[in-house]
């Protein structure tokens, strides 16, 4: 199978690339010397314009997007995180549309961020969106991949927070847990969903070679209230977790991005669980375990 890829030196697009190695790859990178980053065995382009359709690809995975939650979101930054989705998306929208021969198969990034804040309620693949920038962001960049539905078989990756030991969420909040300065966020009883990397990727595997077609959420069966997930990490680094960040500093510090830490969001990877894919990670602490 050959792959074109965007977003692969990304911490999700380098993982597939090095954990699937039987396919073969075309990367999109900003520059040449982003390819020192990629296997031998990875082709790359610097620019779509280098196409003229995809009739050589048999599927295209979509990853690529400033970091959503690394600055406070300006105009200007909002403008930055919905440009480098959404302008990319649309031109391989429009690559689909022209292709005599179009991949099989388009796995286009998203995140579970479209569902805003869900509260206490369970969030599937069927959930109402949310009405915040987050949402409306995620919402943009599935419309645009849309275009191509009628094509190909697009499969919408409604991404959580990604554990790796490489680098993420888990990366930034390993140095204060360490140090015993970690702690709850807010009220703490907001829930994190999550997903340890090599789920993510062989779930990548796994949408490649079946007929699922639509949104799909990213996401482990269980989903935990922050406390308890700060809980699990201090107990993994055996570290207490005494040091809680009140709601209105969090929002003194992020300004509107805080909603990403606060937003409550439990949800369950329906589609998965229902077409028979069998986690490797379902429960946070063996995640940990395997993690650091």
């Amino acid at each position: 199978m050959h792959i074109l890829i965007t977003g692969a030196t990304g911490l999700i697009g380098s993982a597939i690339v090095q954990q699937l190695s039987e396919y073969r790859y075309t990367a999109l990178i900003r520059s040449q010397s982003s390819s020192d980053q990629l296997p031998d065995y990875c082709q790359t382009i610097t620019s779509l314009d280098q196409l003229d359709n995809l009739n050589s690809f048999d599927a295209v995975i979509n990853l690529a997007g400033e970091p959503i939650a690394d600055k406070r979101w300006s105009v200007k930054r909002k403008k930055v995180l919905i440009d480098s989705r959404c302008d990319l998306t649309d031109k391989l929208a429009q690559l689909f549309l022209v292709s005599d021969n179009p991949p099989k198969v388009w796995l286009s990034g998203s995140a579970i961020g479209i569902y805003g804040d869900g509260g206490q309620s369970e969030l599937t693949e069927q959930s109402l969106f949310g009405k915040d920038f987050a949402a409306d962001l995620c919402l943009q960049w599935e419309q645009l991949a849309r275009q191509a539905h009628d094509v190909t078989r697009l499969v919408l990756l409604r991404t959580a927070v990604v554990l790796s030991p490489h680098g993420g969420a888990l990366a930034k909040m390993l140095p204060p847990f360490k140090l015993g300065l970690g702690g709850p966020i807010g009220s703490g009883q907001q829930y994190m969903s999550w997903i340890h990397i090599d789920d993510y990727v062989s779930a990548i595997k796994f949408l490649l070679t079946t007929d699922i077609a639509g949104a799909v959420n990213m996401t482990s069966p269980n989903p935990l209230p922050n406390h308890r997930f700060t809980a699990l990490l201090a107990k993994a680094v055996k570290r207490p977790a005494f040091f809680r960040v009140p709601q209105p500093i969090l929002e003194a510090l992020m300004g509107e991005s805080s909603c990403l830490l606060l937003f409550s969001q439990q949800v369950k990877p329906c589609v998965l669980n229902n077409a028979g894919y069998n986690f490797q990670f379902s429960e946070l602490e063996d995640a940990f375990a395997d993690l650091i």
